[in-house]
């Protein structure tokens, strides 16, 4: 899939920005360390960037802030989703609180959803 330059660059740019969140759970799914799947950071996918894809199970992990609570952000979240939908991705969506509150239970979550288990 083709991107726009302008994806490719704010996927490097979040790369290196990424939230205190973000960094938490990468620990976690760097290097092969979560049950020995592979998954990438900040990957450019059409003209959105997701969070966290595991290519192998066709799996994107999205944090989310405060901000994706605004009516706004709702609607650009489920045209996201959607988009990634179609494409064959499965999106589970966590809140930056439920990663500093309950990594153990966001783990569960992304485990049950691989090995449906």
């Amino acid at each position: 899939m083709k991107h726009k330059s302008t994806t490719l660059n704010q996927a490097r740019e979040l790369r290196k920005n990424m939230t205190i969140q973000e960094r938490k759970l990468w620990h976690i799914l760097r290097n092969n360390a979560f049950y020995g799947l592979k998954f990438k950071r900040q990957v450019p996918i059409g003209n959105y960037v997701a969070d966290f894809v595991c290519e192998q199970y066709n799996l994107i992990i999205e944090l989310d802030g405060g901000q994706h609570n605004e009516p706004d952000n709702i609607e650009k979240d489920k045209t996201r989703t959607e988009y990634l939908n179609s494409l064959g991705y499965k999106v589970l969506r966590f809140w930056n609180f439920e990663i500093e509150k309950n990594i153990d239970g966001v783990c569960q979550v992304i485990y049950t959803t691989v090995f449906n288990k």
